[in-house]
């Protein structure tokens, strides 16, 4: 481990040995569950998230997202929604949580690094109380406790090169895993089944009794500005443009072959990047007369720009096994 990283993991060490001898985490009075990773983004988180919040409210909860809002300029803990759309602006809220906010209606969502007083926050200001908080990238936030930890491992690139930040993709040594209740293989259905086999045989050489899971990411639609939606079907053997601000810029090249399409032009730009005129304007030309396409994510930041009409992205469902989902609400009962 080089001296960067070896300062990092001290600095990790120091903050867990705290809160483990002498600053207690923070216990809200209803159920949390963290979705979390154990590496440095694209992972798929948010569909993650969405997607349990959704079937908490099919389940009779009352859900609540507490998030950090990364890149918000809200520093303030504050609604980003109280289940009925955004009420700040994507600036202020962060890309994924105000996709989160605009994805999903009766699910609060609350913006705020203190997790614990974020919860709080909701208690105390919402009308219908929440009964199960959804700690968003939570794993590392060891602040507040939490009754199920979820860890997301990116099937195409698990580890990274098995280093810890900055040297690697690591948050945390692997070990961390021990923590972990349930471990969720993304994006399984672009790694191949020696890669399956080798994420599995790893975890279970750190935490033998951890279940498992396997998902995806599947492509739904095409949404345009307006409202409009289109099928995948309009993307088979059609010339198109592509731009994205991810982590995992390939996964979301591969997913638009899959839907057929024929890329023949992309631009990358880093992840969360916040979009110009000038940025719009190189696109456009870019495209020459192309549909351009790109993701959700980076399609909320474009609502107050001159976007062209012939630009969509492309909706994302987070496919996981059923007995995963089962399992979560068959512990929290």
């Amino acid at each position: 481990m080089g001296l960067l990283s070896a300062l990092y993991h001290l600095g990790l060490s120091c903050r867990t040995f705290g809160y483990k001898h002498f600053k207690k985490p923070g216990r809200l009075p209803v159920k949390v569950i963290s979705i979390g990773n154990i590496t440095l983004g694209g992972t798929g988180k948010t569909p993650a998230v969405i997607r349990l919040a959704e079937e908490a409210v099919k389940r009779g909860f009352s859900p609540c997202i507490l998030t950090r809002g990364y890149k918000g300029k809200e520093k303030e803990t504050c609604f980003v929604s109280r289940g009925d759309g955004p009420v700040l602006g994507v600036d202020e809220a962060g890309d994924e949580a105000f996709l989160m906010a605009g994805k999903l209606k009766d699910v609060p969502v609350v913006k705020g690094s203190k997790r614990y007083e974020a919860g709080l926050f909701a208690l105390s200001n919402l009308e219908h109380k929440p009964s199960l908080m959804i700690l968003d990238d939570g794993f590392q936030h060891i602040a507040l406790e939490r009754d199920i930890d979820v860890v997301l491992i990116d099937g195409t690139n698990p580890f990274g090169n098995e280093k810890m930040f900055p040297e690697g993709r690591l948050r945390e040594p692997l070990h961390a895993l021990k923590r972990a209740d349930f471990v969720i293989i993304t994006k399984s259905d672009k790694a191949e089944v020696d890669a399956r086999t080798y994420i599995r045989d790893k975890i279970k050489t750190i935490n033998p009794e951890l279940p498992v899971y396997m998902s995806s990411h599947q492509p739904l639609r095409l949404m345009h500005m307006s409202g409009e939606t289109r099928e995948l079907s309009y993307l088979d053997n059609k010339n198109i443009y592509a731009f994205a601000g991810i982590a995992n810029i390939e996964y979301f090249k591969s997913t638009l072959k899959q839907c057929g399409a024929e890329i023949k032009g992309f631009n990358k730009y880093r992840d969360h990047h916040v979009y110009s005129v000038k940025d719009i304007d190189k696109l456009k030309q870019d495209a020459a007369g192309l549909d351009i396409i790109t993701t959700e994510k980076d399609f909320v930041k474009l609502k107050d720009l001159n976007v062209s009409d012939n630009l969509f992205a492309l909706s994302i469902d987070f496919s996981v096994d059923n007995e995963f989902i089962d399992s979560i609400f068959r512990r929290l009962a």
